[in-house]
């Protein structure tokens, strides 16, 4: 075999001569070599995919465990979340009931006429059906509805408690002021006024009300009120005095007995001593008497009152 090199510079031209042996030799260069490189690769990659494999598979797996364990965390999560709402529903409707009943005091004790105030009714709600889109009950959309309840839950709620001692505090002031006689039983012998002095028979001046009853029968306090007097004056025999507020002042003459002590606080209707005919008096009877701001009045004024 003979080659032929061309020199471009000077354009001169070289043959070789290849004996066998390099003819051999270059042979095995040019296509040997391609082959074992060839089979190289093959062998290597034959004797290494197991192992690619395997750790492409461990990949995998971990990442499906590790998205798995972000489900079961989200799961618990969403369950917490739920059981939170849940009983925070549960505190709403037992602050529900609470106002319910509150309100149903209410109405009572202000004497609302039946189906005017009635808490245990739905609330009268209603309007045209809206042609937007449905909104999606989401957690979040749930949690501002819950929010948005509880703020009214709340300002319902200090509306109705200070509502209900408003009227707390109008019983309190129908338990201070006089009202109603202060005897069961018993008739209106002498009335406020001028009239016939029952041992001169001369006019005279009647600060009080005379009512006869049985001696011995409960006299009982026309108000709530703490007593400032108890015990004997010339004339009104045996006497307590009851003070109600800074305005009024009740008094009470003639018992046979008395049951209290000055200090005492007393409610209405509670029995502060028994019917007699201690001091200037005819027989077994209550002498009554109202003092506004210091000044006698007529207790008939009080007997049959109201408070409006």
């Amino acid at each position: 075999m003979k080659i032929l090199i061309i020199n471009g510079v000077h354009g001169k031209t070289t043959s070789l001569h290849l004996s066998t042996w390099m003819k051999a030799a270059l042979s095995v260069c040019l296509v040997g070599m391609p082959m074992a490189v060839g089979w190289w690769i093959g062998h290597y990659q034959a004797s290494h995919a197991p192992a690619f494999f395997e750790g492409l598979v461990d990949a995998w797996q971990a990442e499906i465990e590790d998205q798995r364990g972000q489900v079961v965390g989200a799961t618990a999560e969403t369950n917490r979340h739920l059981r939170a709402l849940n009983n925070r529903l549960s505190e709403l409707q037992s602050r529900l009931v609470r106002m319910e009943a509150l309100g149903a005091l209410v109405a009572d004790r202000a004497n609302l006429s039946v189906g005017e105030f009635d808490f245990s009714a739905p609330v009268a709600i209603g309007g045209p059906a809206s042609a937007a889109t449905e909104v999606e009950n989401t957690t979040l959309d749930l949690e501002a509805r819950l929010r948005a309840l509880d703020i009214q839950l709340s300002d319902r709620s200090l509306q109705l408690e200070l509502l209900a001692a408003v009227m707390f505090d109008r019983q309190m002031r129908e338990l201070a002021s006089p009202s109603g006689l202060p005897v069961t039983t018993g008739w209106i012998s002498s009335r406020y006024g001028m009239r016939a002095d029952p041992f001169s028979g001369d006019q005279a001046w009647h600060g009080g009300i005379d009512i006869a009853g049985r001696e011995g029968a409960p006299v009982l306090a026309v108000a709530s009120g703490v007593v400032t007097f108890a015990g004997y004056r010339p004339a009104y025999g045996n006497v307590v005095e009851i003070t109600h507020d800074s305005e009024l002042v009740t008094l009470y003459a003639h018992h046979r007995e008395i049951l209290v002590e000055a200090g005492a606080i007393v409610r209405k209707g509670d029995t502060i001593a028994t019917i007699g005919s201690t001091g200037r008096s005819t027989g077994p009877h209550v002498h009554f008497e109202v003092y506004k701001n210091g000044r006698s009045v007529d207790p008939s004024s009080y007997i049959n009152r109201t408070i409006r």
